[in-house]
C-alpha cells in the first residue's frame, strides 16, 4: 500500500513484485496510467465520499488535461 508510480515501477523492475495494485489512487484518478507515465499530479481522494450513493467520489474526479498543464500560469 502507498506505492508511488515510481516506487511501483522500480519494485516490479527489480523483481521484488510482479504487480502493484492502486485502489484509492485509481478511484480518484480515472486516468491513473496516463498520469503516472507523464509524471502528472494526482487528484486527492475524498474519503468522506467513499461508500456513499451517487457519483460523488466515484465518477466526479477530473481527468488530467495535459494541454492545460503546459500553459503558463
Amino acid at each position: 500500500m502507498g506505492y508511488s508510480g515510481e516506487e511501483a515501477a522500480q519494485a516490479v523492475a527489480a523483481g521484488q513484485l510482479d504487480a502493484v495494485a492502486f485502489g484509492v489512487p485509481l478511484l480518484a484518478n480515472p486516468d491513473l496510467p496516463a498520469r503516472l507515465r507523464a509524471g502528472a499530479p494526482l487528484n486527492k481522494a475524498n474519503p468522506a465520499t467513499f461508500y456513499t450513493e451517487g457519483p460523488a467520489g466515484y465518477t466526479d474526479y477530473p481527468y488530467w488535461q495535459p494541454q492545460l498543464a503546459m500553459q503558463p500560469a
